[in-house]
């Protein structure tokens, strides 16, 4: 109870009917104390001037009585003195004494206060009256604690003073009126109070409610709720609140409903962006993280947001700052894999700094993107690689023929035995460069598109078998045995059969140099992948690829065993041109090794030529370009 009074007190209807009560309270108090202070000094003061009036009356009526009194016809005079005496307290309700010169009562209105009559009243006011002076009076209360208004006044006779008149007069009546007059003023108070109450209660009711509607819409509106609106009572001031909350309500729900949709815009935009994205704040904490930047981190999004951007990223405060607010605002950070020999799994990745202005805070937070360059820095290293490879495989002919060209120019020309054997060197490595300059070119054809292809069926059979005859006096002289193996029922594959000859002759050879004496060069076909492809494989028993070469096997100008391969005549060419020409097929190719046990080359054809090689109404022998 006395909490639920508290809580009361402390609303706003409860401080509104009490500032109200309280207004309507003071002033009836100002009021009702002026009014009775007024009324209060009125009737005593009537009071007093009816008391004044009476008392100048028995003067002019005890003045001659009085004096005869000083004659000889005193008890005749007396006897007046007493009818005039009694006859005005009569009428008024008044006391009245009757004093001679020396103070004594002559006589009293006043039936049981005979016993005065001869006695000296010695009141102040009484000597001052006997002394001439008039306006003497003064309030006393009684024995019977009654109030009661003394006065009294010197008679005199013509230039005599003969006495002093005493009048006492009740002031209970008078009183009286003024304690009933406070009560009727108090209970009228109370009414008019307990009336100002009730229409506080109203009023404040009036007033109070629409704010308790509009309080409970806010505490729905703040939970997400916004179905129903605030009742509008009337045009006041109350009713533009409650419409102009309703129609903040609407906006509100409008601009919530484009947030959330702009919201579930960005979210879906860094859910399925490639790059990473992170958002931090002005201290450099992360409060924003996609999936694509934690995948990049290899790191979980919870365990990112939080943290520093400088920690989760690996840099120094100081690096960081210079990054953000720097024109040089990006870097590339090398991110390893997270189980050592796993090198493949490294990744490079650019991240740019954007920092997030605010007038007049500066920088409030910062934007990272993160992109996964690892690629295109793969490439570029490839590219310089493959100028460099180009570089040093045509500097080595060149600077072979330029040094005989010399030779013969200084002399060796005039010596015909060593002149010839100079020539002869020459014209090697001349071939050398024609044929790197011819695979070089070739590979330019493959990767723009440009190679010309002569599509026509061929039977797998007829072309190992015919590869086996092309190298069977190589084998013969290396004691070497070669065996195929052909499924029965392979058909015809659409082919290009210069380049698929070409892809063999390439796999064989490097078989036929890498297999030892008394190995055994085996070529067979089936069909693969559930008759979609044939599969033609060249495996042998040589000496092999390490592990870690197998993977950059296909590479342009990786060689396993640089030295030898450039000795055998090899251009470090052939296993990318196999590659681009199988893939021209629409084939795949791929590798198999063990060191010192042999190696397995497997590369797929298509049974059913692509449409963009194979044309349906072309002949043998017809062009396709590719």
């Amino acid at each position: 109870m006395t909490l639920w009074i508290s809580r009361f007190v402390r609303t706003i209807q409860a401080k509104l009917i009490i500032i109200y009560v309280l207004l309507i309270l003071i002033a009836m108090q100002l009021i009702g104390v002026y009014f009775v202070s007024t009324m209060k000094h009125t009737l005593t003061n009537n009071f007093t001037q009816e008391l004044q009036t009476t008392t100048n009356f028995v003067l002019m009526q005890v003045g001659p009585k009085l004096d005869m009194v000083e004659g000889t016809d005193f008890e005749r005079s007396r006897e007046d003195l007493n009818a005039i005496v009694r006859s005005v307290s009569n009428m008024n309700g008044i006391e009245i004494q009757v004093l001679d010169a020396t103070g004594k009562v002559l006589t009293t209105s006043s039936q049981p206060d005979d016993n005065y009559v001869g006695r000296k009243n010695t009141e102040t006011v009484v000597n001052r009256a006997l002394q001439g002076l008039r306006d003497n009076e003064e309030v006393i209360i009684g024995k019977d604690n009654e109030r009661k208004k003394v006065l009294a006044q010197p008679i005199q006779y013509g230039a005599k003073n003969l006495g002093a008149l005493y009048v006492v007069a009740s002031m209970k009546d008078l009183y009286d009126t003024i304690d009933n007059i406070n009560r009727i003023f108090l209970s009228g108070m109370a009414i008019a109070l307990g009336l100002t109450a009730v229409l506080g209660i109203i009023l404040a009711h009036t007033i109070t409610q629409p704010i308790k509607d509009i309080t409970k819409q806010a505490t729905r509106v703040a939970e997400g709720n916004f179905e129903g609106q605030v009742p509008v009572l009337g045009n006041d001031e109350i009713g533009q609140l409650s419409e102009a909350f309703n129609d903040m309500t609407r906006r509100l729900q409008e601009a919530l409903s484009v947030n959330e949709e702009e919201k579930e815009k960005l979210a879906s935009i860094l859910t399925n962006m490639s790059d990473g994205v992170l958002a931090t704040d002005e201290h450099g904490r992360v409060i924003v993280m996609n999936k694509r930047a934690s995948l990049m981190l290899r790191i979980r999004p919870t365990a990112c947001v939080g943290k520093e951007l400088s920690a989760l990223l690996g840099l120094a405060e100081a690096e960081l700052r210079e990054r953000v607010e720097d024109k040089m605002n990006w870097m590339l950070l090398p991110v390893h894999a997270e189980e050592e020999g796993e090198a493949d799994h490294d990744s490079i990745l650019r991240v740019t700094f954007t920092p997030i202005h605010r007038r007049g805070e500066g920088i409030t937070g910062t934007i990272v993107v993160l992109q996964d360059v690892t690629e295109q820095e793969k490439l570029d290293q490839s590219r310089r690689e493959f100028v460099a490879n180009v570089s040093h495989e045509l500097r080595t002919p060149l600077t072979t023929i330029k040094s005989y060209v010399e030779a013969l120019d200084d002399g060796a020309l005039d010596e015909p035995q060593l002149a010839g054997r100079f020539v002869g060197v020459i014209h090697n490595e001349t071939e050398r460069m024609i044929r790197l300059v011819t695979d070089l070119l070739h590979l330019s054809r493959l990767d723009s598109k440009q190679a010309k292809m002569r599509m026509q069926p061929i039977e797998i059979c007829e072309l190992l078998e015919e590869v086996v005859d092309r190298f069977s006096f190589q084998f013969q002289n290396k004691h070497i045995q070669s065996v195929v193996q052909i499924e029965a029922s392979i058909p015809k594959v659409t082919m290009d059969r210069d380049q698929i000859d070409q892809v063999l002759d390439n796999l064989v050879s490097n078989a036929f140099k890498y297999t030892p004496e008394q190995g055994t060069i085996t070529l067979s076909a089936s069909i693969a992948d559930e008759g979609k492809y044939v599969a033609i494989v060249v495996q042998d028993n040589g000496m092999g690829i390490p592990e870690k070469d197998v993977e950059r096997i296909f590479e342009r100008f990786y060689r396993v065993d640089k030295a030898r391969s450039r000795n055998m005549g090899g251009t470090g060419l052939g296993l990318s041109i196999a590659r681009e020409m199988v893939i021209a097929h629409g084939g795949t190719i791929g590798i198999e090794s063990e060191w010192n046990e042999g190696t397995c080359v497997t590369f797929t054809l298509p049974l059913s030529a692509p449409v963009s090689l194979a044309q349906p109404e072309e002949t043998e022998g017809s062009e396709a370009e590719v």
